[in-house]
């Protein structure tokens, strides 16, 4: 076992990162914690809220705002209300915090950029499918489940009622959603973004780590390949002969 180890240490060494990218409830972030320590490489999630926090000299609130979220339109035209004409009222409502979103994600792809500089990282979300897309190096996976699961994991996790856990759900699921979309114009549930989509609704999360392992060390193997060498017909032949349509026999046709 400790010689398999040392293996995958040899072959993965020369990949940067991983990004995890989860619907909420799916168990990615316990995923990537799992993951991070199997390969003992860093864990990226909340220290990105702050690291940003410091570099824009702002409190970890304020940051917690922008964190992998974006307001919705409605929540938009309130913000711009309130920052245009005083709420007159007995009971105002509280401050809304206005950082400037681009500041915000500029700030966050400097510090991820210098995380995956460093190596060995495991980064839980932030857009970082799409931040780092072209980097051969970085590894993407997607962590999903069935809705009624998710809730199921976030009760017992929060211990929120399902009511309770289901608006949550929505809740985060659509900020994330919002924020790629606002940055980079794909959704995250885009199957291209990702080496890797995995189901926990049927495959636990141990291993769900061993698959990302493995897709690691598949991944790590072809890095120095021309990119003309890889994709699923690079090591195909062609067809021996001509290509032919089946074709079923009457008989057979009315014996069903």
């Amino acid at each position: 076992m400790g010689e398999q180890k040392k293996k995958i240490e040899r072959v993965t060494d020369k990949m940067r990162a991983i990004t995890i990218s989860r619907e909420y409830g799916s168990g990615g972030g316990e995923i990537a914690a799992r993951m991070a320590q199997r390969l003992n490489w860093h864990l990226f999630d909340h220290e990105a809220v702050e690291r940003v926090a410091r570099r824009l000299d702002i409190t970890q609130e304020e940051a917690e705002e922008h964190d992998e979220n974006e307001s919705s339109f409605g929540t938009r035209i309130l913000e711009s209300f309130s920052a245009i004409q005083p709420v007159m009222s007995a009971s105002p409502l509280p401050q809304l915090l206005h950082i400037d979103p681009r500041v915000y994600h500029e700030a966050l792809k400097r510090i991820i950029e210098q995380v995956v500089s460093e190596g060995h990282v495991v980064i839980v979300g932030r857009g970082t499918q799409m931040m780092l897309a072209k980097r051969r190096d970085v590894l993407h996976v997607r962590v999903e489940a069935p809705l009624d699961q998710r809730i199921t994991y976030v009760t017992r996790r929060e211990k929120l009622n399902r009511e309770e856990a289901k608006a949550r759900i929505h809740d985060k699921d659509g900020g994330r959603e919002r924020s790629l979309l606002a940055q980079y114009r794909h959704s995250p549930n885009n199957p291209q973004l990702y080496d890797l989509i995995v189901n926990t609704g049927t495959i636990s999360l141990d291993r769900t780590v061993d698959l990302i392992v493995l897709a690691l060390t598949g991944k790590a193997e072809r890095l120095d390949l021309p990119l003309e060498q890889l994709g699923p017909g690079a090591e195909m032949t062609p067809y021996p002969g001509p290509l032919h349509d089946f074709s079923v026999a009457p008989n057979e046709m009315q014996g069903k």
